[in-house]
């Protein structure tokens, strides 16, 4: 058996219904988030899982204790895997950010792995933090399932460099749904992608939710 990471976006919150920038805020799940992590933990509970780790915000670990319950596994928390912190534009919509801190705006949308939003941290950074997490997977397991729970920008930073591609392009090249998982194998190769974003285990009503 090879090395499996599931990468795992929270369940729907308040923030990502309304698209508001949200890192150090920490909205709980919306009662449809809830019935996303309960349908990723019945959807996954029959493989044979080796480790939980989830970031320390509390929208993530309410996603990852379904599948802790059912597999009897402790959460692992870390803090490489939090959200990246938008600083000054927390709790902000996009337009708001564009009006207020319109000349930063444009420069992180041009190139998100080096600009920051204002006051908080650029695509790097989180690379570099959460790079360290995945170095730590590697490092205690060689084979098994190792669900991590973590979040869409630090996700889609996360699979950049997993992948090879650039950290400043992370915006344009992956998507990352609510709810959603992405599988990735660890390999003597490298890794290699499986799934990417996927929603399948989630119900009908919850799959046609936004997307955000």
């Amino acid at each position: 058996m090879g090395l499996f990471i599931y990468l795992l976006r929270h369940g729907e919150t308040t923030a990502s219904r309304t698209g508001g920038y949200c890192g150090s805020l920490d909205p709980e799940l919306t009662s449809a988030g809830r019935l996303m992590a309960e349908d990723f933990a019945t959807s996954y509970e029959a493989l044979p899982w080796t480790a939980i780790l989830s970031s320390p915000r509390q929208r993530a670990i309410t996603t990852a204790e379904p599948l802790g319950v059912k597999t009897g596994l402790a959460i692992q928390l870390h803090n490489g895997l939090k959200e990246m912190t938008f600083g000054r534009w927390e709790g902000k919509t996009p337009e708001e950010v564009n009006r207020e801190f319109h000349d930063d705006y444009i420069r992180w949308l041009t190139d998100p792995g080096w600009n920051a939003p204002t006051g908080g941290l650029n695509g790097v950074e989180v690379s570099r933090s959460s790079s360290l997490v995945i170095e730590i997977i590697k490092n205690q397991y060689t084979a098994g399932n190792i669900l991590v729970v973590s979040h869409k920008a630090t996700i889609r930073i996360m699979l950049c460099a997993l992948l090879g591609i650039d950290i400043g392009r992370y915006r344009d090249r992956i998507n990352m749904p609510v709810g959603s998982v992405s599988i990735v194998e660890i390999t003597e190769h490298g890794p290699l992608l499986h799934l990417l974003g996927d929603r399948s285990h989630l119900r009908a009503s919850l799959r046609n939710r936004a997307i955000v």
